[in-house]
């Protein structure tokens, strides 16, 4: 069970009540103020993300090995798009889990990763044989 799917809720549920119990009014408009600003903060990051993958062909990469190096269990697919400035070429047929996306060079070499409920769970790079 994802366990941020209820945190952040209660968290945010909180933080509203200890400031209207500490400041009335003012405090949940603070605190609001706050919330909107944390949203309004990974709305545009997550636009900014999706704007730079719109330059690219999807499915592609500067260096598939040293997207290889970079990536860690549990990045998130914004994440993983961010870094690569591309969408993946999806793998897995729509709304199957885990989703499966490849990213290929321009030397043929690629690297396939698996997303288990939008978490990064294992990847494999794949190289072409020498000539």
């Amino acid at each position: 069970m994802n366990l941020q799917r209820f945190a952040i809720p209660v968290l945010i549920f909180g933080l509203l009540a200890i400031a209207w119990r500490s400041y009335g009014w003012p405090g949940i408009a603070a605190v609001g103020g706050g919330l909107v600003m944390w949203l309004l903060l990974h709305l545009t990051r997550l636009m900014t993300v999706m704007q730079r993958a719109t330059k690219r062909p999807i499915g592609t990469v500067a260096s598939a090995v040293m997207l290889n190096a970079k990536l860690k269990p549990g990045a998130t697919l914004l994440h993983v798009t961010a870094m690569t400035r591309s969408l993946g070429e999806r793998l897995s047929a729509e709304g199957e889990q885990p989703e499966r996306y490849r990213w290929r060079d321009a030397s043929d070499s690629f690297v396939t990763a698996e997303f288990a409920q939008g978490r990064l769970t294992q990847w494999t790079l794949t190289r072409p044989p020498p000539p």
